[in-house]
């Protein structure tokens, strides 16, 4: 009997998922050398969500040679401004952020996720050491020197190491044993871009209500992408509304910077949660992406927190191979926790702390946020280290 099953086709790294995290892992570690495959669907990327790429995940980019694919289509954030817009008896001074004050031309570049990925499948298909498997992960299984994958058209491979991508239901963190602690928020995000009459000069201009943050991010041309966090019967609200209805809303929110809004078609709303696994990596799985961590969309974190798992596990890879190691080996998958434990849990962290202080009706509350905001306006070395911290730069280590 066990003569007629198929014998597992042997790589040295599988990915499964094929998002933007996965497919950018999957490219950073076939560039190091590593028999790599990618167990993933080849699906067009319908919906028009936008991710605003910062500091390292541009250069990550780069280094993949994907960047130049698809800079041309996005759009820089050369400041950034935080509105007080709570209405609240203790309100927050303006804030605003600019990136030639710590030396650079932007804070980083909004792009539609469609663009991102054609030029992330563009690369992939281009390297010699990556297999695509166009097909979805029946089963996982990891075993003592190695973990099988087989795919639901009925193919079986096996690597020592799996990088499970697949998303926020991954069955690779279900298949390494990691439990995951989630908590639901009572917000939901609203996306859709937006034309408008005037243009956005490159300023991201985050509006902060009683509810949540409504940012709007430029995008190429007089385009904006809009994130509206509200509670989730104003969300649902919001979505049912008629275009027209809807590009009043938001050009009433904005305060008509931009002049008259369009709503252009295509509409995402989605429930908020934090999501924290147990570990990054166990049992010869590493998770990147959503199967990692899920955060609130909240100072752009989410989708770079991905590309840095990616990063990292690319390099981990990249020295374990190097040195002949075992690369899902627990010492190799511990190097992997211990570089992703602290960017994660600080990011998480610091969003969590600034959703709560803005949702807060406590007078000491908003009077601690509207000190801290004005200490940031007002004292520039702050301010300075606030915006190289959003960005990642200063203290990651193994980046110089």
């Amino acid at each position: 009997m066990n003569d007629i099953l198929p014998k597992p086709n042997h790589f040295d790294v599988i990915v499964v998922g094929g998002g933007p995290a996965g497919v950018a892992a999957a490219i950073a570690i076939a560039i190091t050398g590593a028999n790599t495959a990618l167990v993933a669907r080849r699906l067009p990327y319908a919906d028009n969500r936008t991710t605003a790429l910062l500091g390292d995940s541009v250069d990550l980019l780069e280094r993949l040679d994907v960047w130049r694919r698809c800079a041309g289509k996005s759009a820089a954030l050369r400041v950034m401004r935080l509105v007080d817009d709570t209405g609240r008896l203790i309100r927050a001074p303006e804030v605003r952020f600019a990136a030639n004050e710590i030396g650079l031309d932007a804070f980083g570049y909004n792009i539609e996720n469609r663009t991102l990925m054609l030029a992330l499948e563009e690369r992939a298909a281009e390297l010699p050491s990556l297999t695509r498997f166009d097909d979805e992960a029946a089963s996982i299984v990891p075993e003592e020197t190695v973990a099988t994958v087989s795919t639901r058209q009925g193919e079986a491979i096996s690597a020592p190491l799996v990088v499970g991508a697949d998303g926020r239901k991954s069955a690779s963190r279900e298949a390494a044993g990691i439990k995951v602690t989630s908590r639901a928020l009572q917000q939901s995000a609203l996306t859709f871009n937006v034309s408008h009459a005037r243009p956005h000069q490159n300023i991201s201009t985050e509006f902060h209500t009683a509810h949540g943050p409504c940012v709007f991010v430029p995008l190429p041309g007089k385009r904006s992408s809009v994130v509206w966090v509200a509670d989730p019967g104003d969300a649902e609200r919001l979505m049912a509304l008629s275009d027209a209805d809807l590009s009043a809303a938001a050009e009433g929110q904005s305060h008509s910077i931009l002049g008259t809004m369009c709503v252009e078609p295509g509409r995402n709303l989605f429930p908020l949660a934090i999501e924290k696994p147990d570990h990054f990596a166990a049992q010869r799985i590493a998770l990147v992406g959503e199967a990692a961590h899920v955060i609130p969309p909240i100072g752009a974190q989410g989708l770079n927190l991905g590309l840095r798992d990616a990063a990292d596990i690319a390099e981990i890879v990249r020295a374990a191979l190097a040195a002949g190691e075992d690369l899902g080996s627990a010492a190799v998958l511990a190097r992997f926790e211990k570089a992703r434990r602290l960017d994660v849990a600080s990011r998480t962290m610091a969003i969590d702390v600034a959703n709560r202080s803005l949702l807060s009706d406590l007078l000491p509350v908003q009077a601690a946020r509207a000190l801290g905001m004005h200490l940031l306006g007002g004292v520039g070395l702050l301010r300075r280290l606030a915006m190289r911290e959003g960005l990642a730069l200063a203290w990651r280590p193994g980046r110089h």
